[in-house]
Formats: C-alpha cells, sequence, structure tokens
C-alpha cells in the first residue's frame, strides 16, 4: 500500500511518500521540500499574506498530484504553526482542501509535538532513557519529553525562526550586540516558557530536527549536495556548533545562501535557528544533540499506518545513527 504525507509548516512544505510493507516497516519512494515562507509577515499582521498563501497553495497542490501520480492511495495533509494561528489560517486551509480535493488537518501545538516525536523514534530506533525531543520550526518550536513511549512532558512554544529573523535581519556579516540581544531573548522565553519538568530533567539523549539542525549537520559533514542518510543521527556538539555560526555568520545573506546545502530561502534564517540550538543547549546544560532527518512528516505516516493496521511500526532498528 502506498501513502504520502505532506506537512505544511510555517516555512517549509515537506513531501513523503512511502509504500508500506504490511504493519512493521515502510519504504521511501520519494520525498522532497520546497521554502514557501508561509508564515511571513504573520507576527506583524497576524493573518497570512496572499503572496504566501498563493505560493503554498501551488505547492502544496504540486505535491498532491505528484503523490497520487505515484499512485499513494492516501493523501495525508496536515497544517501546523501559521495556519492555526493566523485570522485567516482556517479559510486558508478550506481552499487548499477545494484546490486538491483533500483534508487538511490543522494539528494543535501538542499534536505537532506528539506527532514529531514519533517520526523520530522511528527514525533513530530505540534510545534508552529520558529523550528530549525538539523541533524548531517557522512559526513554532515544540519540546517533547519522553522515555519509551511514555511522553512526561511537552510544550509548543510561539518561537519559530520566521518572527525571529524579521525583528532581528542580519544582512550583512552577523553583528555580535545584536546577536547577543536575539540570544538573550531566546534564552530568556525558554527560561520563562519552558516547563520545570523539561527544564530540570536529566536527558540522556538530546534530539533536534527539521532545517536548522539537519542544515547544521550538513556543513558540518562537508556535504555538497544534501544527504539524508547521512544527515540522519549525525552528532553535533556545542564546539562545532559554534564553529558552524562563526562561519556562517562571518558572510552575508547572500553568501549565506551560496552555501552547500543551505537553501537560499533559509538564509536569513539560520542565525535565529542558531540562536534557538545553543539556548537549548545552554538551558539544559548538554554539549551534544543527535539530529534526525525524521520528523512530523514521518509521525503522521506512523499515525496512518497505526490507524489502519491497529499496531505501528517497529522502532527497534535505528537508521542512520552514529
Amino acid at each position: 500500500m502506498r501513502l504520502s504525507t505532506i506537512d505544511i509548516g510555517s516555512n517549509t512544505v515537506r513531501l513523503l511518500v512511502a509504500d508500506v510493507l504490511g504493519r512493521a516497516t515502510w519504504q521511501v519512494i520519494d520525498q522532497d521540500q520546497t521554502i514557501t515562507r508561509l508564515g511571513e509577515g504573520l507576527a506583524h499582521s497576524g493573518a497570512l499574506g496572499q503572496a504566501s498563501m498563493a505560493r503554498t497553495l501551488a505547492v502544496v497542490s504540486g505535491y498532491v498530484e505528484r503523490g497520487a501520480r505515484l499512485g499513494a492511495r492516501d493523501i495525508h495533509i496536515v497544517a501546523t504553526s501559521a495556519v492555526r494561528e493566523a485570522s485567516n489560517g482556517r479559510a486558508f486551509a478550506s481552499a487548499v482542501e477545494q484546490a486538491t480535493g483533500r483534508r487538511v488537518d490543522v494539528v494543535s501545538g501538542e499534536a505537532e509535538a506528539r506527532l514529531t516525536l514519533r517520526g523520530v523514534r522511528y527514525g533513530l530506533g530505540a534510545l534508552a532513557g529520558p529523550v528530549l525531543v525538539f523541533d524548531i520550526g517557522g512559526g513554532s518550536t515544540e519540546y517533547v519529553l519522553a522515555e519509551g513511549d511514555a511522553i512526561r512532558s511537552m510544550v509548543s512554544l510561539r518561537l519559530g525562526v520566521v518572527p525571529l529573523a524579521e525583528r532581528f535581519p542580519f544582512p550583512g556579516p552577523v553583528d555580535e550586540p545584536r546577536y547577543r540581544e536575539l540570544y538573550g531573548e531566546v534564552r530568556t522565553r525558554l527560561d520563562r516558557e519552558l516547563p520545570a519538568t523539561i527544564r530540570t530533567a536529566h536527558v540522556a539523549h538530546l534530539v533536534g530536527t527539521a532545517g536548522t539542525v539537519t542544515t547544521l549537520a550538513a556543513l558540518d559533514l562537508g556535504l555538497r549536495h544534501y544527504d539524508p542518510e547521512r544527515v540522519q543521527g549525525h552528532l553535533l556538539n556545542r564546539p562545532t556548533i559554534a564553529r558552524l555560526s562563526a562561519r556562517v555568520g562571518g558572510l552575508t545573506v547572500g553568501e549565506r545562501a551560496g552555501l552547500p546545502c543551505l537553501e537560499p530561502g533559509r538564509a536569513d534564517l539560520i542565525i535565529p535557528g542558531i540562536a534557538i540550538v545553543m539556548a537549548t543547549l545552554d538551558q539544559l546544560g548538554l554539549e551534544t544533540l543527535r539530529v534526525s532527518e525524521y520528523g512530523l512528516r514521518e509521525g503522521v505516516l506512523v499515525d496512518a499506518i497505526e490507524r489502519r493496521y491497529g499496531s505501528r511500526p517497529r522502532f527497534d532498528t535505528p537508521r542512520g545513527a552514529d
């Protein structure tokens, strides 16, 4: 059985098409992602802009057609922070439904966190001890503390790289005082808004997913072309992240856009993304994080398989872990 999932994020739309091999696992047939910047200007206006909606609708419609052309029986579309928070978010979701003939599930922050955890666990396999997963998105960042199947705590913060980049632009090389102001705001938000159960947790594994951390992994690996298999499970420590931060921070936004594996649409977002990564490490007193290429769209697929078969895929075989 062939299924497809589409994740409409505040910055990026992601596609996954996979063959479900019985109850246990799946094989990826096609995957892609496109930066559409759906949440552009949302923090200021409270609404999705016409241009960003048009860009996103075109990409989602193309992905639906692509999944159908590849023979996907079911196409599951989820929308996250930008759509659930915008005053016209529901209207945009309805427009997508009308254009594609497919239902759009606007998930809550808590549901987004839960689904992201499921995708990460499928990709990395069983990790012993408490695991904290964080997903840096365009409009929000989710944190999920779990041990095995048990979720101890989760939170979705309205802390995304798109509004941060709009408030703290770095068109040229990063100005250190301005970066410290950005970092200080992120750290203050984490200290104030993370639940105590997460702030004080003794975490065995910190796992990051989504564009900031996967880009950092690709840069650290020196990839000329993005390779999800090599990125998956890669370990990043604090000195490495600091080195990469200095590297990208020393460039103009145009020069950043020319770096291998750093999509041009992410060139202005990587600096606030790094600030969230570093603030997270500092908040928790940790030195290392593991990168997960798997995330929300894979979690949606796990849920779809479970609903169809009544059992979830295996989590016992790590994929790409060091």
